[in-house]
């Protein structure tokens, strides 16, 4: 039985690193195998501060959770997100040489690679290339253009860019914790691949990850990515926020957040207050629940505003890019009692919280679908399908080679091209760049 291979997730957060093992059980669904995580203490806002803490939290998190399945982690896929990451829109177009010839993935290829060599700003690399809608001639809106006739092809891409540096450092606390980088991911797109439905995608969604150092948007609309953004803000400053305004220390105001936080301080009475426990030997502090709750709401206002701006920048308002299936919040920060209705108050549309238990196996951990490992259960389907598609290529070699054993005459006489996805060549690019550097 060729597909219980496994995959891992390795989701290096600002507050938690998670290792998660998988592999699809035999309807397809994902069967979570073990889960390790560990406080990450190097990362601020999603970017790596202390190379050697995260080494050490992440080896922390892939050791649980080999003890927890039993089973070995070489390689990992990872997500990358923090406040350096952009996107922006690009339209290119190639001249084909043949035109009476069909268009096939080859010309998509180029297509892409042309749009990989931008100039970009020192220090910056594109990571995804991610083609929207193609134009065949003067033929405009088509999604598919494999199989089409026409001499000029042309697309419109969504191009997520990245600082280099905070790339390889990520690839270089992998690689130092003793594992192997399988692929590089944008959080926001693994996020949405665990918790949004199809149907939601194609009718236009916003999906809202809220994690302790970055809030990660991607937008989606008939189907395709339209946007995607990192807003350099989290939980963390909500905790940063009670702490200075209490006057108390970080875990009890982590603690404050999670037992009594609201993000509408219109529930709270004068009279509900809770004691902090004093540093040693001073008088405990009184707190009253109102109080926390304004800090709070004033935070997370802020927060939903950014994320509003950026989908009022993508153009929700107009007819055309209207996102009926709403906001979809998740990640941890997800996670605050009556946040959900300070989201719908705030930007007047729909929203629902995202649980990642769409892809698990019905008889998954409770504890699994939390919206804190949204981005996890997102790399590690990520990894799967990795797996899928070159057990796919695997046979459809092996079918080329018997073909040609038996001269049967091929349909399509040009090879099936091994299509390397956009980022496997730029992984392959980062792993050789960090076999060199060593």
């Amino acid at each position: 039985m060729e597909n219980n291979k496994i995959a891992v997730g390795l989701d290096i957060g600002t507050t938690k690193i998670v290792a998660m093992i998988g592999r699809k059980n035999e309807y397809g669904k994902l069967e979570i195998l073990g889960i390790g995580k560990a406080k990450s203490l190097g990362v601020k806002r999603g970017v790596v501060s202390n190379i050697t803490q995260t080494i050490q939290s992440i080896q922390q998190a892939v050791e649980e959770s080999e003890s927890v399945s039993g089973q070995k982690i070489e390689n990992v896929v990872v997500g990358i997100a923090g406040q350096h990451i952009r996107s922006l829109h690009h339209s290119d177009y190639i001249t084909r040489s043949n035109a009476d010839e069909v268009i096939d993935e080859n010309d998509i290829e180029n297509l892409v690679n042309q749009v990989h060599k931008l100039v970009m700003l020192p220090g910056e690399e594109i990571i995804h290339v991610l083609p929207q809608e193609f134009k065949v001639d003067s033929q405009a809106d088509i999604k598919e253009p494999i199989g089409m006739y026409g001499g000029r092809l042309e697309a419109n891409f969504h191009v997520v860019v990245g600082q280099v540096s905070s790339i390889r450092n990520i690839g270089r606390c992998v690689k130092s914790a003793g594992l192997d980088l399988s692929d590089i991911t944008l959080e926001p797109l693994a996020s949405a691949s665990a918790v949004l439905s199809q149907e939601e995608k194609e009718a236009g969604v916003a999906l809202i990850d809220i994690g302790g150092g970055t809030t990660d948007l991607a937008i989606f609309k008939d189907g395709i990515i339209r946007h995607t953004a990192v807003i350099p803000f989290g939980g963390n400053v909500i905790t940063e926020d009670i702490k200075e305004g209490c006057s108390i220390i970080e875990k009890q105001a982590e603690l404050l957040k999670i037992k009594f936080g609201s993000a509408w301080p219109g529930e709270n009475k004068e009279t509900e207050i809770v004691s902090i426990p004093g540093l040693r030997g001073r008088e405990p502090k009184e707190i009253t629940l109102k109080n926390l709750s304004k800090i709070i709401h004033a935070r997370v206002q802020e927060i939903i505003e950014h994320v509003y701006l950026e989908i009022k920048n993508y153009g929700h308002e107009t007819q055309k890019g209207k996102l009926i299936a709403g906001i979809v919040l998740t990640g941890g920060g997800s996670q605050l009692k009556h946040l959900r209705q300070l989201v719908e108050y705030i930007t007047g549309m729909d929203a629902r919280i995202g649980y990642p238990n769409e892809h698990l196996a019905g008889d998954s951990d409770e504890g699994l679908s939390s919206p804190s490992y949204a981005t996890a259960v997102g790399l590690l389907m990520e990894g799967l399908e990795n797996h899928s598609r070159e057990d796919k290529e695997e046979q459809e070699r092996q079918k080329q080679e018997e073909n040609v054993e038996e001269n049967v005459p091929e349909l399509d006489p040009k090879p099936k091209t091994n299509k390397k996805s956009f980022f496997d060549k730029f992984t392959d690019g980062l792993k050789e760049f960090l076999d060199n550097a060593e």
